[in-house]
């Protein structure tokens, strides 16, 4: 009995011993990181085409990776993060705005709201507040599969504990709560920049550093201290920085330095958003140098990402906001030093994209993104497949070769192949699921992408945009009115994607009262801001018709509130032609001027449709617009009129797809 026990434990110990050895000799998963910047446009770095932005560490990386040209996100923060843990669609897991920051609905409330306006023609999907619990998280996935997990910097993903990144998969955080980051980017960051208390921020579980310390340097510090910590075991970190998110607080010593620069192309010139990019290139650098110190490098899966496209707008919005406030309020610190270096300039340019952030046009949803993994991927390849936020979760899994997990839904596509160069990635269609702000839906299939609303805009009239993105990376020219087979294709794939992802679409408001403004001129009039004087104005099929009525007619607008200097395109036609004027006043003029802030413009007389463009050096942001027409001698057709100012902000009106 004896022997019989001895032999069992020599066999036990042989077992052990070649289940260790055969660990030993196994190959090692890679490590993985996802270094994800806030707010951070196509166009914000060298690699991508700045000439203002200076990203030395961006370009590094891009020599070492493969880097796609066609990345998308969620035009917000909140649904991008989302889709990356979960793999779904926003319309799916039902977070599609950035309202992590707000208290959880509970599990059974209505996604719509209790009450909406009369004046509303539609009610409108509410957002959910937190990243369900019962989703099954790629941190988790991998954390149950040997991996060491830390989540650093901005989640935005449910403001309690409940629903914090340690209950989502990640054994180490450092993040702040509520988000969307905390008062102070300088420590201490419980306090707003005038040194009063941060209030109703709880500042999550961050500790303070020396005071001053920015808190782009300080997440890099506690990301290398999880590396190195860990550098003997697989780990998966998110490194999401805040920056440059606003309140765009900045090294000021960088700044200087940007505020001497011009942009060559002549569209970025925001030297607060250089000082910030500035910060986050040196972050990554840090993190770059540290694999490679560890020997980590060809260990480690890197992926570089933005949440949403640049923004364009916001700062406008705040300033004109926070124009009287005074030093007891707690940004005061933060609004003057951004006039100081930037005055009225929105914080980025996404040009030649159109728009930014919170819009569904490329510029607010194409993103950077480079991928590196020594020896596997092709340094400095370049890839234009379509990718989204929702193919990391699987695309990671695939890498790490981890086992999707049975009993969980995942939208997304593993591009691998694409990174290998062994394949391409099978699928139809991206969407982008979005019933906040201007609300919409687009769909990417191929080079064509398809805008659907669910009602007019006054400056967004075309229930249908359709873009052929290869030709026209600018959404310059819809091509809905004379592309009809390929709306209805691309209009049904969103049908389609409703259906299969669940998602919770607008609902007619059964109390709507269209007030007298509405009356008088229908929302859904896509001339809505332009105002007949001396002519009168009626829409014909796909086209306005300006008639005279008087010796000098024009079209005067309050609308084009855009920041100098503008471009005005028009799509014009008449039988006799002839020679127009464009005058303006900014918003700080009471009258016009006499003289000067006046451009003519001139077109032959054709039936056909003629393009006309016009550079109008207007000086601050515009007040009234006064478009005169020559239509004395025979009526004159407008197809477009487009203005666009600095930064990438537009006012347009089209009227192609008018059916009277």
């Amino acid at each position: 009995m004896k022997m019989n026990l001895l032999k069992s434990i020599a066999c036990l110990i042989f077992l052990f011993s070649v289940q260790v050895l055969a660990f030993a000799n196994a190959p090692s998963r890679p490590n993985v990181v996802l270094f994800l910047v806030d707010d951070m446009g196509w166009m914000d770095s060298s690699v991508y085409g700045s000439k203002y932005y200076e990203t030395p560490n961006m370009e590094r990386l891009a020599k070492q990776s493969m880097r796609f040209t066609n990345a998308y996100a969620v035009p917000l923060c909140s649904p991008t993060r989302a889709s990356i843990l979960s793999g779904q669609y926003s319309a799916r897991h039902g977070i599609t705005s950035a309202t992590g920051h707000l208290p959880p609905q509970p599990e059974e409330a209505a996604r719509y709201p209790a009450k909406t306006s009369p004046n509303k023609k539609f009610i409108y999907p509410e957002s959910k507040n937190y990243l369900d619990p019962k989703l099954i998280t790629l941190a988790e996935v991998l954390r149950d599969a040997g991996y060491r997990t830390g989540h650093f910097g901005k989640w935005h993903l449910g403001a309690m504990p409940q629903h914090w990144p340690d209950k989502q998969g990640f054994e180490t955080i450092w993040h702040c709560a509520p988000d969307p980051g905390p008062p102070s980017y300088f420590s201490p960051y419980g306090v707003h920049a005038d040194g009063r208390p941060a209030g109703r921020y709880k500042v999550g579980n961050i500790t303070d550093g020396p005071e001053g310390e920015h808190i782009t340097d300080r997440l890099t510090d506690e990301a290398l201290r999880f590396i190195e910590k860990n550098q003997k075991e697989p780990f998966y970190l998110n490194l999401w920085q805040y920056s440059v998110h606003g309140p765009w607080q900045h090294k000021e010593q960088y700044t200087a330095r940007y505020a001497r620069k011009t942009d060559p192309r002549g569209e970025q010139r925001n030297p607060v958003m250089g000082s910030m990019l500035q910060n986050v290139d040196e972050s990554l650098g840090r993190i770059l140098d540290k694999l490679d110190e560890l020997h980590l490098t060809d260990k480690t899966l890197f992926i570089f990402y933005s949440d949403n496209g640049g923004n364009t707008h916001s700062w406008d919005k705040d300033d004109r906001k926070l124009q009287n406030v005074t030093a007891k309020h707690p940004l005061y610190n933060t609004i003057q030093s951004y006039r100081k270096w930037a005055g009225t300039e929105p914080p980025t340019n996404n040009a030649p994209l159109r728009e930014g952030k919170g819009r569904i046009y490329e510029g607010g949803q194409r993103v950077p993104l480079m991928v590196r993994w020594p020896k596997h991927i092709e340094a400095g390849s370049i890839s234009d497949t379509v990718v989204g936020p929702i193919d990391m979760y699987p695309t990671i899994l695939d890498v790490v070769k981890v086992d999707k997990p049975d009993n969980h839904i995942l939208d997304g596509v593993s591009f691998l192949p694409v990174l290998l160069q062994q394949g391409t990635l099978e699928r139809k269609a991206l969407f982008i699921w979005f019933p906040h702000l201007i609300p919409a839906t687009s769909v990417r299939a191929g080079d064509f992408k398809l805008i659907r609303r669910w009602e007019p805009h006054p400056n967004y009239p075309d229930l249908y945009e359709l873009y052929n993105l290869k030709e026209d990376i600018g959404e310059t020219t819809n091509l809905a009115a004379i592309m009809p087979d390929k709306v209805k294709e691309l209009d049904a794939l969103i049908n389609e994607f409703e259906k299969e992802t669940g998602a919770i679409t607008p609902k007619p408001n059964p109390d709507f009262k269209p007030n007298v403004q509405n009356t008088l001129r229908p929302a859904r009039d896509p001339a809505t801001g332009l105002v007949p004087k001396m002519c009168k104005l009626t829409l014909v099929k796909g086209a306005a018709r300006i008639e005279a009525d008087g010796r000098t007619p024009f079209l005067g607008t309050a609308q084009v509130k855009l920041e100098g200097p503008l471009t005005l395109k028009l799509r014009i036609r008449s039988t006799a032609g002839g020679t127009g004027k464009v005058q303006w006043k900014t918003a700080d003029q009471e009258t016009f001027p006499r003289t000067g802030q006046i451009v003519e413009y001139a077109f032959k007389g054709s039936e056909e449709w003629q393009d006309v463009e016009l550079k109008l050096p207007v000086e601050g942001k515009t007040g009234i617009v006064r478009l005169y027409v020559p239509a004395d001698a025979s009526p004159v057709e407008f197809q477009s009129i487009r203005f666009s100012g600095k930064g990438a902000g537009e006012k347009s009106w089209s009227f192609e797809s008018v059916q009277p």
